[in-house]
């Protein structure tokens, strides 16, 4: 399952850089790694390549998601990404507008992204966001270590990420009685 969101910061228009423009960030996040599977800044991002970022992380990992959840951004709502679901079927979860808590894994990501890297860099150019974005995301899946992974980086091992996911969900199974989670125990006490 992955969550797949867009978010929106500004860079200098040159030659006057009190004119900015819009930086679109097309993100998706794998939630049982944390993968950052990508980031990709541009001035406009449309459907079709959010669809073709999407085949692309497809190529590189050799498997499908089951999944996408994402908010009901023009771009992810657009006839390239329903086709793109049908054609892959691939399911395909919008959340309520305005319940930004339902896509909390790319939510999250988004505020680590915003408070790490966008509020401490102003950017010159694309090309100086696509540098910076790149070995942000770089450090977020290689180098920086996870708590939800039990100290693992998402890029290491995929394998033993997701086992590590397993074992902290198992773990806060563990925590709350068997019964509880029986919707009759209440009933019977």
């Amino acid at each position: 399952m992955v969550s797949t969101s867009l978010m929106v910061d500004t860079i200098p228009v040159p030659p006057r850089p009190i004119l900015l423009c819009a930086l679109n960030c097309a993100l998706t996040v794998d939630d049982f790694t944390r993968e950052c599977l990508c980031l990709i800044p541009d001035t406009s991002l449309s459907g079709k390549r959010v669809a073709r970022e999407l085949d692309a992380i497809i190529a590189r990992r050799a498997a499908e998601p089951l999944l996408c959840v994402s908010d009901n951004g023009t771009e992810l709502t657009s006839t390239a990404i329903l086709t793109w679901c049908q054609d892959r079927k691939v399911g395909w979860h919008y959340i309520t507008p305005g319940k930004p808590q339902q896509n909390a894994f790319a939510e999250s990501f988004i505020g680590r992204l915003r408070d790490e890297c966008l509020n401490e860099t102003l950017f010159t150019s694309l090309r100086h966001a696509r540098a910076v974005l790149d070995a942000w995301q770089r450090d977020y899946n290689e180098v920086r270590p996870h708590s939800a992974l039990r100290g693992l980086t998402p890029g290491i091992d995929q394998a033993a990420a997701v086992l590590a996911c397993v074992k902290t969900a198992a773990r806060r199974l563990r925590r709350w009685p068997a019964a509880s989670l029986d919707p009759g125990y209440a009933r019977q006490r």
